[in-house]
């Protein structure tokens, strides 16, 4: 899924190159010369960065705190207490539903934001959201 979302914003890019080249055919060692800083720069963005972010993004929940690893040169670890857990949310765009996954958002209240949990396997966020939501249960007299 994160190969064929990086893929479909080259397109634009690729389709301006080839309008720009129809446009003004004269330059055509400099179409070469792009053509191939984006050929090299898509085979990055599509090869390696759905490869880097599957290593790098983690996640887990326990009775006590959610926690998420994200990141590419700089990670970020967050640690949401699950006594601060307001709402959980789960979203399926187009292509998650078109590879069978799903994203889960648990709001907190936090001034960093929601923690996501991103690209799961749509059983498996069904059973986190259900997750939480028995965790949550459990010390709703906590909650703030």
């Amino acid at each position: 899924m994160w190969a064929l979302s990086a893929a479909l914003g080259w397109i634009v890019l690729w389709a301006a190159q080839v309008v720009w080249f129809v446009v003004q055919p004269s330059r055509g060692w400099l179409h070469l010369a792009v053509a191939a800083v984006t050929v090299v720069l898509t085979g990055l963005h599509v090869g390696v960065v759905p490869l880097w972010r599957y290593r790098v993004h983690r996640w887990e929940i326990s009775p006590q705190a959610v926690f998420t690893r994200t990141g590419w040169l700089v990670q970020q670890r967050r640690i949401a207490p699950i006594s601060r857990v307001q709402t959980v949310d789960t979203y399926r765009g187009p292509l998650d539903r078109l590879f069978g996954l799903a994203n889960v958002t648990v709001t907190t209240a936090s001034s960093a934001g929601a923690v996501q949990i991103v690209a799961l396997d749509s059983e498996v966020a069904d059973r986190v959201v259900e997750q939480l939501t028995d965790i949550a249960a459990l010390g709703a007299e906590d909650a703030t």
